[in-house]
């Protein structure tokens, strides 16, 4: 089922559960390769979730600010995107071009993401690919500006959001995550995947 919220196309359920566990399996395989780290705000205080990325490119963050950079903080070079998030990024873009970068987020009990734009890419006409898997997030939407009236709706296991036209700058967040809503995750916590056209 497919509704739209500020631009926000939200694909509820999308992902059955057996998709949902090959995305699991594969997100294990790259943390082998990649692992996950807790990155540094440029203000200094770590960031609560954990994350590590596939792709040309990986998204980083430390004192110095917000950017992409080729290789994971170990120095190994990211593995590459896994045949079946590149797929999902075909079918519901409808783009031929690829993503240059899959973020993988991970949201532990009590793990939140503040209200933010994805602006560190070099072109905004490329849309921005978001995948649920595990705990259901509490996600808001806000506007292309700060402040002002945001709307809320829980994202749940398989679902799937796309960002893209006037929404791709438009300010989201996570506001929290319902610890142990899902049993996808054994440990429980919510695996957030964002693709987005980098270059």
């Amino acid at each position: 089922m497919r509704a739209t919220i500020r631009g926000f196309d939200i694909y509820k359920g999308y992902l059955d559960a057996a998709a949902q566990a090959d995305l699991v399996s594969a997100v294990r395989d790259v943390a082998v390769a990649a692992p996950m780290f807790s990155p540094e705000t440029p203000y200094g205080k770590p960031m609560s979730v954990r994350m590590t990325s596939t792709g040309a490119l990986g998204w980083y963050a430390d004192r110095t600010g917000y950017r992409y950079a080729p290789c994971h903080p170990g120095g190994a070079a990211w593995p590459p995107i896994p045949d079946a998030v590149v797929a999902l990024w075909h079918d519901l873009t409808g783009l031929e071009r690829a993503p240059d970068c899959c973020l993988i987020n991970y949201y532990g009990e009590g793990a939140r993401m503040g209200m933010h734009q994805d602006k560190d890419e070099a072109d905004f006409k490329w849309p921005v690919l978001s995948v649920s898997l595990g705990d259901a997030g509490q996600f808001r939407i806000g506007n292309e500006t700060r402040g002002g009236k945001t709307e809320s709706l829980w994202l749940e296991s398989g679902d799937v959001v796309v960002m893209g036209g006037a929404a791709r700058l438009t300010y989201h967040g996570v506001d929290r995550i319902r610890f142990g809503s899902s049993t996808l995750l054994p440990k429980g916590g919510r695996i957030n995947l964002t693709c987005r056209v980098v270059t």
